[in-house]
Parts: C-alpha cells; sequence; structure tokens
C-alpha cells in the first residue's frame, strides 16, 4: 500500500508549496521509492483551462490532454514523473462530479452534504491509481483557514483515520518572518497557522520553516515546543538563489531522511546531488549571457509563462550560459520602436496566446527577426502569428488573418471546419474535422532535410499541444515556393506541426508546447538549439 504525504500552507500563500512537494518527490525517488505528486485546489472552476493567467498564472498541460495548476509542471521538472489527469483536482470538479451523480439518483434520494459526500468524493481522488507507488504527495492549495480549503483538509483528516496514521504523514509549511526594524524573527505567525490546524483535527508531523534568513536555534525550539514537533522535525528553508537550490537545500535539513523516519523506513541507495549542483553553478556563477525576448500580452506576471521561463533556462545551461529575459508587452509595442527595443536582442520568441489583443507587435517583431536573421521561435500561437506575417509581407497576401479575430479576411489560420479549398468552405463534424481544443500529446512526422529532424535526431516525435486553431494547410504549396518549409506535419499530412525557413539561421515555428516537456537535467532540444544559435547571432 502507498504512504500519503499531505502538504498544507499556512500564514500567506504562495510560499513554495508546490516547489517543496517537488524537492521531497526527487529525494525520495533518489533514495530508491517510487513517487506520484498531486494537487488539491480549491477554487470552484473545473480546471484553470478558462481563467486568465493574470489570474491563475500558466495552464499546464499534461501528456494525456488535462488542463492543470501549474505546480505539476514543478513536479513533473522535478520529480521526472509525469503527470496525470488525476493528479489535479478543483472544488468545481468534485461538486460537479457529486451533483452529477445526484441528478442521475445514485444517491438513492439521500441529502446530498459536504460530509460524507464531498469529503468521500475527495478521498477517492487521493487513493485513485496509487497501488504501485511507494509515495504519493498530495499538496492542498491555499492555505489553512480559508474556507474554501475546509472540505480538503476535513477529507485528508478522515483519509488518515481511513487508512492509519502510520501510512500518513502531515507536512505544514508556514512563514517565518524576518522584521528588519527590530532585527527580530517571529515564530507567532507559525505558531497560530498551527494552532488553526490542529482545531481542525490535524497534528502536523513536520514544519518546514520559510524564512529570508537562517532561524537561530532557540527559535526552532519555540516552534517545536509550541507546536508540538519534535525539533528534528523543524526544518528550515531560507530563500534559495535560484529554485534549483531547492532539492540540496532541503537534503541538508534530512527532509526526506525525517520522513523516512516516520514511516520507519530505510533509504535504498545514496542520493546523488551532482546534477542540481552542477546546475546551480551554471546558473549563479557563468558570466556569459544571452539576451532574450519574450513578446506576450501577459508579461507582466511572470507565473503566466512558467514553464517557458524554465525551458529557456534548461537551454542556457546546456549551452553553459546565463538566459537573460527580456519581458516586451506586445500590446505596449508600436512598430516605430521595434528596432530601440530590440537592439540588443540576441533571440526573440512569441509564446501561444490567444485573441487578438497584442498582435500587430507580434508580426511586426517577428518581421524584423526575419528580415534582420535573428533567432526566432514561434511557439503554438507564435507559430500563426509567423505563418501571417510571411502570408503578408512576403506572399502579398495583404488580407492574411486568423479567423479567430478577423472573419472578413484571408484564412490562413482557422477552425479546421472554417477552412476554404477551392472557394468552398469545408465543413467539418465534431468526430474529424471540429474546432474543439486540441489537448495533450500528439504525433508529429519530422521531413528529412529539415533542421528540426537534426535537432530531435529522429523523424517521429510526440509533443503536447493546446489550440483550436490550425495552419492551413491548402497554402502549403505557395509557402514552399517562396522559401518557407514546411518541416513536421500529422501523420495524416493535414496539420502542419511545424515551420521553419530556408535561408535564415534559426527561425523555428512550432503548433505544440514543447515547453512543457523540458527538464533542468534533460533541457528540450528544441530550447537548446535556439539558446545555442542566440548565442551564436552577432
Amino acid at each position: 500500500m502507498a504512504r500519503f504525504i499531505f502538504v498544507t500552507g499556512g500564514v500567506v500563500s504562495s510560499l513554495g508549496k508546490g516547489l517543496s512537494s517537488a524537492s521531497l518527490a526527487y529525494l525520495l525517488q533518489s533514495r530508491g521509492y517510487k513517487v506520484r505528486l498531486r494537487k488539491l485546489d480549491p477554487y470552484l472552476n473545473v480546471d484553470p483551462g478558462t481563467m486568465s493567467p493574470f489570474q491563475h498564472g500558466e495552464v499546464f498541460v499534461t501528456d494525456d490532454g488535462a488542463e492543470t495548476d501549474l505546480d505539476l509542471g514543478h513536479y513533473e521538472r522535478f520529480s521526472g514523473v509525469l503527470a496525470k489527469n488525476s493528479d489535479n483536482i478543483t472544488t468545481g470538479k468534485i461538486y460537479n462530479d457529486v451533483l452529477r451523480k445526484e441528478r442521475k439518483g445514485e444517491y438513492l434520494g439521500k441529502t446530498v452534504q459536504v460530509i460524507p459526500h464531498i469529503t468521500d468524493r475527495i478521498k477517492e481522488f487521493i487513493k485513485n491509481d496509487s497501488s504501485k507507488e511507494d509515495f504519493v504527495i498530495c499538496e492542498i492549495g491555499g492555505i489553512v483557514g480559508d474556507i474554501e480549503s475546509l472540505p480538503f483538509v476535513e477529507a485528508i483528516r478522515q483519509f488518515a483515520n481511513d487508512v492509519g496514521k502510520k501510512n500518513t504523514l502531515f507536512i505544514h509549511l508556514t512563514l517565518v518572518p524576518y522584521l528588519k526594524s527590530s532585527d527580530e524573527i517571529k515564530t507567532k505567525p507559525t505558531q497560530h497557522s498551527v494552532k488553526e490546524l490542529r482545531s481542525i483535527g490535524i497534528q502536523p508531523d513536520i514544519i518546514i520553516c520559510r524564512s529570508e534568513r537562517s532561524i537561530p536555534l532557540e527559535h526552532r525550539k519555540k516552534i517545536s515546543l509550541f507546536c508540538n514537533v519534535d525539533i528534528k522535525n523543524v526544518i528550515e528553508t531560507v530563500d534559495v538563489r535560484t529554485i534549483y537550490e531547492a532539492p540540496i537545500s532541503f537534503f541538508k535539513e534530512k527532509l526526506d531522511v525525517q520522513v523516512l523516519n516516520y514511516f520507519k523506513l530505510k533509504s535504498k541507495k545514496p542520493v546523488n546531488l551532482n546534477p542540481w549542483k552542477k546546475i546551480t553553478n551554471i546558473i549563479l556563477n557563468t558570466k556569459k549571457k544571452v539576451n532574450i525576448a519574450i513578446i506576450g500580452k501577459y508579461v507582466e506576471l511572470k507565473d503566466a509563462y512558467k514553464s517557458l521561463d524554465e525551458a529557456l533556462t534548461h537551454g542556457g545551461i546546456e549551452n553553459n550560459i546565463k538566459v537573460n529575459l527580456v519581458r516586451i508587452d506586445s500590446e505596449k509595442l508600436k512598430v516605430s520602436e521595434i528596432k530601440s527595443n530590440l537592439k540588443n536582442i540576441s533571440g526573440i520568441l512569441i509564446p501561444g496566446g490567444f485573441g487578438k489583443r497584442g498582435t500587430d507587435g507580434k508580426i511586426a517583431a517577428i518581421k524584423y527577426a526575419r528580415n534582420n536573421k535573428i533567432p526566432f521561435f514561434g511557439i503554438c500561437y507564435g507559430m500563426q502569428m509567423a505563418i501571417i506575417e510571411f502570408a503578408r509581407n512576403k506572399l502579398d497576401l495583404k488580407k492574411a488573418t486568423s479567423s479567430e479575430f478577423d472573419k472578413k479576411g484571408l484564412p490562413i489560420v482557422g477552425l479546421i471546419n472554417e477552412w476554404v479549398k477551392d472557394g468552398k468552405k469545408i465543413k467539418g463534424t465534431d468526430k474529424d474535422l471540429g474546432g474543439t481544443m486540441r489537448l495533450g500529446s500528439y504525433e508529429a512526422h519530422l521531413k528529412e532535410n529539415s533542421i528540426v529532424k537534426k535537432i530531435y535526431g529522429k523523424s517521429k516525435i510526440y509533443e503536447r499541444h493546446r489550440h483550436r486553431y490550425e495552419v492551413n494547410i491548402n497554402y502549403i504549396e505557395k509557402f514552399e515556393k517562396n522559401g518557407m518549409f514546411f518541416s513536421g506535419l500529422s501523420p495524416d499530412g493535414l496539420l502542419p506541426e511545424i515551420i521553419e525557413l530556408r535561408n535564415h539561421p534559426w527561425f523555428v515555428g512550432v503548433q505544440f508546447h514543447p515547453e512543457f516537456k523540458s527538464r533542468p537535467l534533460a533541457p528540450h532540444p528544441l530550447f537548446s538549439s535556439f539558446i545555442k544559435a542566440s548565442k551564436n547571432h552577432k
């Protein structure tokens, strides 16, 4: 039977529960154990797919097509374990499931209540698909005391009783603030947070104390005393210089050792932290740097492009160079200011997105990259913008557009069922040509003599998608006669997956999201190649 570790947070949100969970997962795996990570989110949205990036940050997509919380990206990047649809659930999804059953009469006329029906569904989620794991780490979103989180906290309390305390461990992450004015570290917020947790019926077994400076022993003893936790299980995590120091930091604090001791388990093999030390050294000490411009409409919030930022960093690690990300708001980018804004830029990336806002700035930047031989990387929407720019300025198709934001123009990009062939609109069906969201991992075939085949080192790839609109395959001949190469296609040859320019140092657009599969210990080849080309740009 799997052992379950529940990670809760207190005092303030965004303390790093996801990063802590991911680091612990890596350490336990390194010691020879099989680990799965899960996230329970308290918001009422069924999933984050329709939420604004400004509200929630990026939507992380799994191989099996789930739109999930960005913390699942941390889980994958640190542990290497592929997340599934069954690893992320929300209050909205839980209530949706319960109410659907109620409408079908599956509760046989009983009064449906938070306890036991909602909590039972949460417990089902926690335990589902876990028979092959040694550990299941479940992170509870929000903080203890939030009204939204109460059903989850109650459910994990019940769960511990159901499976036995010997099979469950509670980790509570809190903030231990430092007051500069009085030069004091304060433990009261942690004490009150744990008091709140204990009032619900949960005694934490390990407390992780987040602080901007090291916590003196006397303060740790105070936390131990008032929170009823062994001093060895009061773990400090001082703000790290890079997130890739986190596994090293938790190893030094013996977090994984204390977890194994709790479950009366021994390490099966020693932990190897050399890869993380190497990565950290490159990020912190490498003097060389390359400036990469990310031109999008959500640049004000770093988490909106979280996986993308990390993938670019991974590409830098592979090339032993520090990647300096220059974030440019595409809505504010004027055509007249393109040259000055991109003056010291060695690589330009247009990320995924939706809607018309900011398209003019993106198209102008792509034109500048194409004409000035600057390495360019277009991802999903970025590839579609590159197609439109090329059609307008190279093929002289001035009305070329996407039907996503212009129904009257020439649909170079559109829903498949909106495509026009031989002057006639092709009508699709939900089964074959429908315009629903294309989510998850799909196969693509790479053509001979292409840049991308050399980059991947193979002719068949699988990448994750998240889009409704596709490039119109009917224009492929016209594009290729003028220097744009459709180097990757779906297996049936109907959906363009990758484009590249023949007479350009590095100009690649992809319909998928390679950033979701990049890892610090295994950088995605496209990002490694893009950073290499940018590094060599003069």
